[in-house]
């Protein structure tokens, strides 16, 4: 049995391959940039063609859709999308109960009730049963989270939304390029939402977000809002006019030039991810109540965070709490050089925020429709928070197969000795 690195042993994953860069910053992308610089068009509602116009086009080919509008950031982008639909004071928007904060901020910007739904346990994606039982009169409009890149449910979430009459809002703030039967997410609600922070798949140089969608009506509005409710559009001179409410919600067409050139390599990245991914989990998979994530044969999965489940009594760990058994792994697997860490650590409607209910003062919105006190235990959502544990960005580079390699030796290393991970766990 090999030593842990811990105890003195040699960890699996030399320091030298432990430092990761993401995004991969080429020269190409330095020139896109460069070109921006020196053509003075540095704001996206500059006269004529800006490199913001030209990542919306790409990426509404990409996602296959008529319309895309590129915005500061991906919480914007939720805000303006559930804006744009009319969604407002004394509403109510069902989402998920895991999911990264801003999912249920969107709502919140525009006076609407967050409405938490538990998730499925095995692809972490909204229960579409569990989200029918949360709709009430109203309800306007459900976020569907593609959660960590795996796209959600959205035949039985699409049929449940028909029949209420709701709008769909895809959050793929963690799902580029992820697909559906063939069909890239962010083109299967009514609007998608899609973040392209440094961290993301598909990153700029800092923040930004895109909206996708094929109504025109939304589009436009979604421009407008952006923009302080103004109309901006190519060769139309600004009049200072203000047509609807609106914020200062526009992308940079810098950041918007280093997306664009990220773009040119993002199939490239993706082909080589998949190829470095698959087999680290494949190996992962042979550990004895170790659950790896999957893509179900009818979706592909961006792979954006990874994150495993541990089956205590298949792992030999009967009678362990399942937080202090993952407390114990991480810290034996960052011993031997594997960034293993927690995420989310509550589910959502336990965050302060919901909690308190301060919103925009005097308990706002919650206060308009007289929302009754809503569910804070979703038994799911909990269940998965305290079983797991995941990776993050390091498995991005397309050049991370080694290293996955490496990490999956640190993996096995570590299970050869779960009997000390009980025994950390227990005290």
């Amino acid at each position: 049995m090999s030593r842990l690195a811990v105890f003195g042993g040699t960890p699996a994953v030399p320091r030298e391959m432990r430092h990761v860069r993401w995004p991969v910053v080429t020269d190409a992308d330095r020139a896109a940039v460069l070109r921006v610089l020196d053509s003075d068009i540095m704001v996206s509602n500059a006269p004529g063609e800006t490199a913001v116009l030209e990542l919306e086009r790409r990426w509404a080919q990409r996602v296959e859709v008529a319309h895309c509008v590129g915005v500061s950031n991906g919480t914007d982008a939720l805000s303006l999308a559930l804006a744009a639909l009319g969604v407002g004071p004394g509403d109510e928007v069902i989402v998920p109960a895991l999911s990264f904060i801003a999912t249920a901020l969107g709502p919140l910007h525009q006076m609407a009730v967050p409405v938490f739904a538990d998730i499925d346990p095995v692809t972490f994606n909204l229960d579409p049963a569990d989200v029918e039982r949360r709709i009430t009169p109203r309800t306007a409009a459900i976020v569907v989270v593609h959660l960590h890149g795996l796209p959600a449910d959205m035949d039985a979430l699409g049929a449940l939304a028909d029949r209420h009459g709701l709008a769909i809002v895809e959050d793929a703030a963690q799902a580029h390029g992820a697909t559906l039967r063939g069909r890239p997410v962010g083109g299967l609600g009514k609007v998608g939402a899609f973040s392209i922070q440094v961290t993301k798949n598909l990153p700029t140089c800092g923040e930004g977000g895109l909206v996708t969608t094929d109504d025109a009506e939304i589009a436009g509005r979604i421009r407008q809002s952006r923009q302080f409710g103004e109309v901006i559009a190519p060769g139309r001179p600004r009049d200072y006019l203000s047509e609807r409410f609106g914020w200062n919600a526009k992308l940079n067409p810098i950041q918007a030039a280093f997306t664009t050139s990220q773009l040119d390599r993002f199939d490239e990245y993706e082909k080589l991810r998949q190829a470095n991914i698959v087999p680290f989990l494949d190996r992962l998979a042979a550990l004895p109540g170790f659950h790896v994530p999957f893509a179900p044969a009818d979706r592909t999965h961006a792979w954006h965070v990874l994150r495993f489940r541990i089956d205590l009594p298949a792992a030999g760990m009967d009678g362990g709490r399942p937080g202090a058994v993952r407390d114990a792994l991480c810290r034996l697997l960052r011993a031997e050089g594997v960034p293993a860490g927690q995420y989310q650590r509550i589910p959502l409607p336990q965050q302060r925020v919901f909690l308190d209910r301060e919103g925009f003062g005097r308990g706002y919105p919650w206060a308009i429709a007289g929302t009754p006190v809503q569910d804070v235990d979703f038994p799911v959502a909990e269940q998965v928070i305290a079983d797991s544990l995941v990776l993050q960005k390091r498995h991005l580079h397309p050049d991370s197969g080694p290293l996955l390699q490496r990490y999956a030796d640190a993996f096995e290393k570590v299970w050869e000795h779960r009997d000390l991970v009980r025994s950390m766990a227990a005290s």
